[in-house]
């Protein structure tokens, strides 16, 4: 596809027109060499971090992330606990055990200070209870008009004996850990704004899923560290993202069953009145793991006694000549559809 003459907001959602202006602008300008320093993980193999090997033989694990999401307050969070929360994970899902993190605060000009001291206590809380260093960072303030409200950008640093590579094989079995799609559908009902909306959000307690994944995902890699294969948090783009940039990477098709997904019932009607998919939504709570299968139950039985009890298994990844790179549903009612990628700007300034 063409790459269009102006950017739109859905270059900036996470599914199909971001991954084609990656590719285009930035991926295929850089020669292999300068992918990734040594034996590390680069843009080579495009995630939220990269690895770099050191001399003791362990790998130092690096995520950067711009988080523009509105409103900046929202049932069960704001930008301070999701910006700090998203690096987390980002370098939890490579593996990693999570050290330090610099960030870059811009406000624009008349944001309320009281305001700004919640988002940044939120922040640093989150980094506390985690036992995160913040070790740097930089502050800005723009003009009135010339920035909606307030930008958080993070680099977030940390530590692995062995890096997950992000690709999974033949054979894996695809896990969740918990409901998908809560922090995008409370985000999305907050931007519409309508009666509608705000009725389902009081009625039903819906919330945002943010939350640190280092209860979950540390054991795990030390327990079962060589039989995870891939592991990605499904934000922008949601599960449906992830699950095709797997089958993409692996060359293979990856099956998954619908009525084992899990997604809440307020989630789900929320999104089907919208002519939303809920898989499209981001989560940013949720770990999905592609895990070898002969140690896949054991492992969700792992989770479950770490207290993601609704950790299950929804897929697996298949070798197919005819078909590789596309995901299948099995549909609630015993028939096949294709789970695309996201299009659009389903839910803009998500995270």
């Amino acid at each position: 596809m063409k790459l269009e003459k102006y950017i739109r907001l859905a270059h900036g959602s996470g599914g199909v027109e971001t991954s084609m202006i990656l590719e285009e602008l930035i991926f295929s300008k850089v020669e292999d060499s300068l992918k990734r320093v040594g034996n590390g993980i680069g843009i080579d193999f495009p995630d939220d971090a990269a690895a770099i090997p050191l001399p003791s033989g362990d790998y130092l694990i690096i995520t950067m992330d711009a988080y523009t999401v509105n409103p900046p307050f929202f049932p069960g969070g704001n930008i301070g606990i999701l910006a700090a929360s998203g690096s987390i994970n980002d370098v939890l899902m490579m593996g990693g055990k999570p050290i330090a993190m610099l960030d870059s605060i811009i406000v624009e000009e008349g944001f309320p200070i009281d305001d700004l001291s919640k988002i940044i206590d939120s922040f640093i809380d989150t980094l506390r209870r985690e036992g995160v260093a913040l070790i740097g960072g930089d502050f800005k303030v723009m003009p009135k008009g010339q920035l909606d409200k307030i930008v958080i950008t993070t680099v977030g640093i940390g530590l692995a004996k062995k890096p997950i590579v992000d690709v999974p094989r033949v054979g894996d079995k695809i896990i969740v850990s918990d409901y998908v799609g809560d922090h995008g559908a409370v985000i999305l009902a907050y931007q519409l704004g309508s009666d509608v909306s705000t009725e389902l959000l009081e009625k039903s307690r819906l919330k945002s899923d943010v939350k640190p994944l280092t209860k979950l995902m540390l054991p795990l890699i030390e327990k079962y560290g060589d039989y995870i294969h891939a592991a990605r948090d499904p934000t922008r783009g949601g599960l449906s993202m992830v699950l095709n940039d797997w089958a993409k990477a692996s060359n293979a098709i990856i099956v998954v069953d619908e009525s084992s997904i899990p997604v809440r019932p307020e989630v789900s009607f929320f999104a089907g009145m919208l002519g939303i998919d809920p898989l499209y939504l981001a989560s940013e709570g949720v770990a999905v793991l592609a895990v070898d299968p002969k140690v896949a139950d054991e492992i969700v039985a792992y989770m479950h006694s770490l207290g993601f009890v609704n950790a299950r298994i929804i897929g697996e990844v298949r070798k197919s000549e005819k078909y590789s790179g596309y995901v299948l549903m099995r549909t609630v009612t015993g028939g096949f559809r294709i789970l695309e990628p996201p299009r659009g700007d389903l839910v803009p300034r998500i995270c």
